[in-house]
């Protein structure tokens, strides 16, 4: 009798749960580590500890007044970082924003008072103004290969010496006529100058301001073809150019929204104090700069972010106010600006290595 068999069926078992084989490229980084990745992190843990300092040694910071002057020292400062820290992930930095803020200021004051016209007549060739200066760097630096360093530094000095010789001659002294009785001057002030009540706190209107141009630059950024053009020319401008990246625009735009930044400063510095003093500004650009390293910007290009900045430029009001209200020397503020700087290098070389570390 023969027993007939019967082959069985073959069942591949599906394998049991258990830690997934990858090559190492497809490992997704720990949370920690892909936060440390974004450039702001280090710069809003600074800016807290910051605070958290000066609310502990100086009571007198607790108060909205304040905080509300805290927040007008760190716009006026902020406004101008946030185009400089474009610039620099463009690749690029500028030491003229500084006297270029005050040679606007004086464009728009001297035109409107000699001329006797419309203030606002002023604001717009003062902008016109600002933008071809910030357009000839950006072309100079485009056509010549020169580092912007040289160039920017070559328009410093030129603008400290028109900005002081130009004054004298128009007016017979250093500083400009008070326009507050002109034409316009009340509806630019509101634009540029301004205040409002918050619970009883009066708040500048740069303020305001400066938040809205750090949202604007946040998308520009991270949502437009512009922002990824801006990080390829600053990360290796050669192969932005070999894959279609508008090279000499992005870079000669870039210059002309610094132009822009000290366009809108001088403006508000002209409509706060109806007079501008020709010799300032000096020292400023370095400010500005800073604010932007501080913020995560890399001197080299390629890497940084518009919010960093804003935590930088909050960093620097916080320090310059808290000293003056801890009753301390307000001397030590260079000191601490200083500090903060080699420090925010510092934590910026530490983030982008243990980022990159596998």
């Amino acid at each position: 009798m023969s027993m007939a068999q019967h082959a069985e069926p073959a069942v591949s078992t599906p394998p049991g749960p258990g830690p997934k084989e990858t090559d190492g490229r497809t490992t997704r980084r720990p949370l920690a580590l892909r936060l440390l990745a974004r450039p702001e992190v280090g710069v809003f843990l600074g800016a807290a500890a910051v605070l958290v300092f000066f609310l502990i040694v100086a009571p007198s910071v607790r108060q909205g007044s304040s905080m509300a002057t805290v927040l007008y020292q760190s716009s006026t400062i902020g406004i101008m970082a946030l185009p400089v820290a474009l610039l620099m992930i463009g690749g690029e930095f500028d030491l003229s924003a500084g006297v270029a803020v005050i040679t606007s200021a004086l464009t728009a004051s001297m035109l409107s008072y000699q001329l006797s016209m419309n203030v606002w007549t002023g604001v717009v060739v003062a902008l016109v103004v600002s933008l071809a200066i910030g357009f000839l760097n950006g072309w100079m630096v485009v056509r010549t290969g020169l580092p912007s360093f040289l160039i920017t530094l070559g328009t410093f000095l030129i603008l400290q010496g028109v900005n002081l010789a130009v004054t004298k001659l128009v007016t017979g002294n250093v500083a400009t006529d008070d326009i507050s009785d002109m034409d316009g001057f009340d509806q630019a002030k509101k634009v540029f100058a301004s205040s409002f009540d918050v619970g009883g706190v009066e708040v500048k209107i740069t303020v305001v301001w400066w938040l809205v141009f750090a949202a604007l630059a946040t998308w520009v950024l991270l949502r437009t073809r512009y922002g990824n053009w801006i990080f390829a020319v600053g990360g290796n401008k050669d192969s932005a150019r070999a894959v279609g990246v508008p090279v000499t625009f992005t870079k000669i735009s870039l210059f002309m929204l610094v132009g822009f930044g000290a366009w809108f400063i001088g403006m508000h510095q002209l409509f706060s104090f109806n007079t501008v003093q020709s010799g300032e500004g000096v020292g400023q650009e370095l400010i500005y700069i800073a604010a932007a390293v501080i913020g995560g910007c890399l001197l080299t290009g390629g890497y940084g972010s518009a919010i960093g900045p804003v935590f930088g430029a909050f960093m620097f009001g916080m320090v310059n106010q808290g000293i003056v209200f801890a009753g301390w020397n307000p001397d030590w503020f260079k000191a601490f600006l200083g500090v903060m700087l080699l420090g925010a290098v510092l934590i910026n070389l530490w983030v982008q290595r243990t980022a990159t570390r596998r």
